[in-house]
């Protein structure tokens, strides 16, 4: 079985194969860089599909709908394929249900891969680097940034913290581990 995933997990997903010894699984990373312009996953998303029928009896798409407003869902029901539940990453680490009953309109949230990559996917690209004055424009109406850690990385959560204190939002750690996607991933 192919999964077609999200770069942002390719880190969780390995490790979880390897944990787990999901040996029939093989993974296929599109990049992370396409949740900055949401409307490209899916055309991404359909070209793999397309490019694995044949090679593989079944493909799995590791993405929740990532901002597509639907489309993804529509586009992997009409290719037959499965894909992960929910609105985004941050919802199933957290785990759908758990996400959904908090309803935190005003929390950024952060995993490790954001964390990790929170300059090149947050910072330069809203040219906050340049432009400091905008974080108001973009995170005015936040109260507070909300790690989910996947790793109990001291390191990580140090970065987070920081990350925190350049947006100028209070701070929250949340250990989700990998929450809904193992059980995704151990059903297949």
């Amino acid at each position: 079985m192919l999964l077609i995933a999200c770069g942002a997990l390719a880190r969780e997903i390995l490790a979880l194969k390897a944990a787990n010894g999901w040996e029939h699984l093989d993974l296929q990373c599109l990049p992370a860089i396409l949740h900055n312009a949401p409307q490209r996953i899916v055309p991404a998303v359909e070209a793999a599909v397309e490019a694995a029928r044949g090679r593989y009896a079944r493909v799995f798409v590791v993405y929740a709908d990532c901002g597509t407003g639907g489309l993804l869902s529509a586009a992997c029901a009409r290719l037959g394929v499965d894909m992960v539940e929910g609105p985004h990453c941050y919802s199933f680490f957290e785990g759908n249900e758990v996400f959904a009953a908090k309803g935190e309109a005003t929390a950024f949230y952060l995993t490790d891969f954001l964390v990790r990559q929170f300059d090149a996917f947050v910072w330069r690209p809203l040219g906050l680097d340049r432009h400091p004055e905008l974080r108001d424009a973009y995170f005015g109406h936040y109260e507070k940034l909300v790690y989910q850690a996947q790793t109990d990385d001291p390191d990580l959560t140090g970065k987070a913290m920081d990350c925190a204190a350049r947006l100028g939002l209070a701070f929250e750690r949340r250990w989700t581990g990998y929450g809904d996607l193992f059980w995704v991933l151990d059903r297949l």
